[in-house]
């Protein structure tokens, strides 16, 4: 399956919508389920990662069930290199690129680099941004984040920049899971104006109902990333998926 190249075709069409499973979240088989859902109300792939080490004892088995129950491309979201599963379609190969950290700059994308190459998986090279969102979230903490100011959109700006200079084809602005504000929309648009076509535009994190997901669109998001709602308000969570769809 060539993910990009999918990714590339429907964007030509409309925004797409991805749906985040975190393996520590719910059983396999439900996770399975969450992925049939997903499908059944639009959602165009399934991303899946965590946090949370716990997750990585669930991982190989969830993509399983969800690849035998969906036929949405699965990409995996990792955390570190030992997140990395041959059974996934893809995965975002990315640095945090406002990170305090080497570990999470270019040390731990060193290692799944060798992982990558054996297992054959499709890379999609993406620059993750952690953006304030008026709380610290979890992948903040865990990433040793400097989280770019919600007033402060040319910060983002340049961290993006360098990212498509870099060649990185998406550029992930993350408020984080369960944080208290999603990332501005002064922010999104300014970023879209100046990535262009050429780079997808992600935008994730408390974006937990459809007039919020519109808001992000029409800003110039490419692609919306939900994942808590889709876990604990199927209603909500349809809704979201036809908002960005619509």
């Amino acid at each position: 399956m060539d993910v990009l190249r999918l990714i590339e075709e429907k964007r030509k069409e409309k925004p797409l919508h991805f749906t985040l499973i975190d393996p520590d979240k719910q059983k396999p088989e439900e996770a399975a389920e969450l992925a049939v859902k997903a499908k059944g109300f639009g959602s165009d792939a399934i991303m899946v990662g965590g946090s949370h080490p716990a997750h990585l004892l669930y991982l190989g088995n969830t993509i399983k069930l969800i690849k035998e129950k969906s036929s949405l491309p699965v990409i995996l979201f990792p955390s570190s290199h030992s997140a990395i599963s041959p059974e996934a379609d893809a995965i975002f190969f990315m640095s945090l690129l406002n990170s305090r950290s080497p570990q999470y700059l270019i040390e731990e994308q060193s290692k799944g680099a060798m992982i990558v190459r054996k297992f054959g998986i499709e890379t999609l090279p993406m620059a993750y941004l952690i953006i304030e969102s008026g709380q610290t979230t979890s992948v903040e903490w865990s990433g040793n984040a400097r989280a770019i100011p919600r007033n402060k959109p040319e910060f983002a700006l340049g961290y993006a920049l360098a990212g498509k200079y870099f060649g990185m084809k998406f550029v992930y602005l993350e408020a984080g899971s369960g944080a208290a504000n999603p990332v501005p929309n002064e922010m999104v648009s300014l970023l879209k104006k100046h990535l262009g076509p050429d780079v997808f535009l992600i935008v994730g994190g408390a974006i937990r109902d459809a007039e919020t997901a519109k808001e992000k669109v029409r800003a110039g998001a490419d692609i919306i990333v939900t994942g808590t709602i889709a876990e604990n308000d199927t209603y909500k969570f349809r809704k979201i998926i036809e908002a960005v769809k619509a």
